[in-house]
């Protein structure tokens, strides 16, 4: 084997762990996500609850688990229907209706210690001009917010945290590990600015290789 795939290869063998450990520390971030129903399918909701006002028939959810970003989360469970959801409930001149689906998520993705509850379905009949947080507010108190008015807990769950990030494996990262920011919902970066450092030091190799044999 030459001096020049020498060098490569050793500078290869050396850094695809690190690659690889990059990938393994994906993290993602327990909390509650919450979506639009458009039809027959739950998309991601582009605008919070406190500024969302909903319309009259409208079927809306909120869904607790850990998730990487937008296109990672995970959606609501259960029944999904304005019609069954609010079927006991009547329109009534002044008011309108909004169709919750509240899933607390499932053990895996609880906080150490507390249980999820099982999934609910509610009708919300509020003001024409309240928003999703109100008509949130109507049906699933008690209702806890951070300092940033990121929603934290639906009826009291989970009793505590807000948005952590967690490890791979649903646990929380160390005390000593630094907080990633959330990223917009993009590939991992480690896989390519892994390769990217890999061939900078080959070519790196190639080059001193090939002065050496010059000199």
């Amino acid at each position: 084997m030459s001096v020049v795939r020498r060098a490569a290869t050793l500078l290869v063998a050396a850094l695809l762990p690190l690659v690889g450990a990059t990938e393994a520390h994906a993290t993602g971030y327990r909390y509650w996500s919450f979506w639009d129903r458009s039809g027959d399918r739950w998309t991601y909701a582009t605008q919070g609850p406190s500024t969302t006002r909903p319309e009259d028939g409208d079927v809306q959810g909120f869904r607790f688990a850990v998730s990487e970003d937008s296109a990672d989360a995970t959606r609501p469970r259960g029944t999904a229907d304005f019609a069954t959801i609010c079927a006991r409930t009547p329109a009534r001149h002044g008011t309108k209706r909004v169709a919750l689906v509240i899933d607390f998520g499932t053990a895996a993705d609880a906080p150490s210690g507390e249980k999820p509850p099982p999934v609910r379905t509610v009708c919300a009949r509020v003001a024409p001009d309240a928003t999703s947080a109100e008509a949130l507010a109507a049906t699933a108190k008690p209702l806890r917010y951070d300092t940033n008015a990121l929603l934290c807990a639906i009826s009291g769950y989970p009793h505590r945290g807000c948005g952590e990030q967690v490890a791979a494996g649903g646990k929380a990262p160390a005390k000593h590990d630094k907080p990633a920011a959330k990223d917009s919902g993009g590939p991992s970066l480690g896989l390519p600015v892994g390769a990217g450092v890999i061939a900078v030091l080959a070519g790196a190799a190639v080059w001193q290789a090939r002065r050496r044999r010059n000199a």
